[in-house]
């Protein structure tokens, strides 16, 4: 309820203006409540849908259907939605069938150019402990059912020897999946090296030159309506491995700027594979190929 007391003050003080923007479902309802007040028009950005992220309810328990309801409440009474990809405005119509088609746009989300380029040092690989002469699959992103890590550490199990695998890990959103991704870190250090586990947030040098550097960038996720790092690392000359959900295939070019590995959700709304060994395979597999192909890979990332 806390959210809903810092949307009371957000709208508050949008007395005055003739139009309100707003971005994720609990600023959404702060657009939706200064629109209600006020009377301007409400254009909401919408990156991510609750019913599509049930594993959401694991992180904030009851607070999950009070998110969904802000979320429902914000989308059908705004006057524009702005979805991030076109597999996002899909989601939107199907999930909210009251939303008119017409008040739905597509603006893909892009990233600063200037800030993401190929960084040829290798300081941030030596501190910690990379070898830049070895390969190395990337990860970068929160520790959450919804980045598919799990899926990732389980497909590192049958990758080439030559292969490091650098994970760049946000805060777990829970402890379960903190206590999950840690056991298969430690299981996969068991059986082969260059297991890295970077925690926290790095400086955007850092994570230049790790993106650089990578033999493959790898993006497990098993929902993004955008995925903004697949860019991130395309701009400095990476090639992507990324499932086919979403957005994902509007920005990863298949056999171009990387490899898309099919996706099939369980059909109980889960949002988790409905085969996760298949695909882990599919995804060592893709990864695998790249890493033992660094002509194929810099072509992918040129």
């Amino acid at each position: 309820l806390g959210f809903l007391g810092a949307d009371l003050a957000m709208a508050r003080d949008c007395a005055g203006a003739g139009v309100v923007h707003s971005h994720t479902w609990y600023a959404n309802m702060a657009g939706h409540l200064a629109r209600t007040l006020h009377g301007p028009a409400h254009v909401m950005t919408m990156h991510s849908l609750e019913p599509l992220r049930p594993w959401k309810a694991e992180q904030l328990g009851g607070g999950y259907a009070l998110s969904s309801w802000m979320e429902r409440t914000a989308v059908t009474g705004a006057d524009r939605v702005v979805a991030v990809s076109a597999a996002m405005r899909e989601d939107v119509l199907r999930v909210y069938p009251e939303v008119s088609p017409d008040r739905v746009r597509v603006i893909h989300n892009g990233i600063d150019a200037d800030a993401y380029r190929a960084d040829p040092r290798t300081d941030a690989l030596h501190r910690h402990g990379i070898d830049p002469e070895r390969p190395y699959a990337l990860f970068v992103g929160r520790v959450t059912r919804q980045k598919g890590l799990p899926h990732l550490l389980r497909a590192a199990f049958g990758l080439p020897p030559e292969a490091q695998l650098v994970l760049c890990c946000g805060q777990p959103d829970t402890p379960r999946i903190a206590a999950e991704v840690a056991a298969l870190v430690e299981e996969l250090r068991t059986v082969r090296d260059g297991v890295f586990r970077v925690d926290g947030m790095l400086d955007p040098t850092s994570v230049r030159q790790l993106l650089t550097h990578a033999r493959v960038f790898v993006c497990p996720s098993v929902y993004e309506p955008m995925g903004i790092v697949n860019l991130e690392a395309m701009a400095c000359g990476t090639a992507v491995v990324a499932s086919a959900v979403g957005g994902i295939p509007e920005v990863v070019a298949d056999a171009e700027t990387g490899t898309l590995v099919p996706f099939e959700a369980r059909p109980d709304a889960t949002g988790e594979p409905a085969d996760p060994e298949k695909f882990a395979g599919r995804l060592g597999l893709a990864i695998g190929e790249l890493i033992a192909d660094p002509a194929r890979a810099e072509r992918f990332g040129a």
